[in-house]
């Protein structure tokens, strides 16, 4: 494979995790008294960085409601639903062949800190990761600030470097700065959306995305 540094989105690329951040929300905002969002309304802002999302998904601009719904939604992302979510399918083959190849792998995530820790511990995935950029580190997708700081710290040149995600939001930062970009189409956004960003690929599995990645 060309590329020296893989770059994976977390929810909904490696972890299957979208039903349960859907549920979250609905509970969220049914405590604090907001019209409870549909799946599909909280599906499209998955990805972006939490308040920024709930200030997307409830077009709200007061920072004392939006934290009243990320207080309520972490409660209970941690402690109501306490079940892991899922790896998807062959995500830890994936991740072993790439290591195996030397590859330098990375997250960029709309995950705070915390849960991305929590999701590598649940999931015993952390080790493979060299560097990692979360909402705690970052301005939110789809600016390219995590790609940028991902890029310094490894020392790698944009030309070297691929995004790999299920949101438009991953396409549009991976684009604004000329990186390569490969879209999963199991995750939350649809095909034809992701490939308004041109993506080198999309994948619909990730064995697809592994025999594509060990192939080019």
């Amino acid at each position: 494979m060309q590329y020296k540094l893989v770059i994976f989105d977390w929810d909904g690329t490696l972890m299957d995790s979208a039903a349960k951040i859907v549920k979250c929300m609905q509970l969220a905002a049914s405590e604090v008294g907001f019209e409870i969002p549909t799946k599909e309304q909280v599906e499209h802002i998955i990805g972006i960085s939490l308040a920024p999302a709930i200030g997307k998904l409830f077009g709200l601009h007061d920072e004392t409601k939006i934290n009243s719904l990320v207080e309520r939604y972490k409660f209970h992302f941690i402690n109501s639903d306490t079940v892991p979510c899922p790896l998807f399918p062959g995500v830890t083959p994936l991740l072993k062949a790439l290591h195996q190849e030397n590859k330098v792998l990375a997250v960029a995530t709309g995950k705070a800190r915390r849960g991305l820790n929590r999701a590598w511990q649940q999931t015993n995935t952390g080790n493979f990761f060299s560097y990692s950029r979360c909402a705690d580190d970052a301005l939110s997708k789809p600016s390219p600030d995590m790609l940028e700081q991902l890029l310094s710290e490894s020392d790698t040149d944009v030309r070297q470097a691929v995004m790999i995600g299920d949101t438009t939001y991953d396409m549009q930062m991976a684009e604004s700065i000329g990186m390569d970009r490969i879209a999963v189409n199991y995750g939350v956004h649809h095909e034809d959306k992701l490939k308004n960003f041109s993506p080198k690929f999309v994948a619909n599995s990730i064995a697809h995305l592994h025999q594509y990645l060990l192939h080019h």
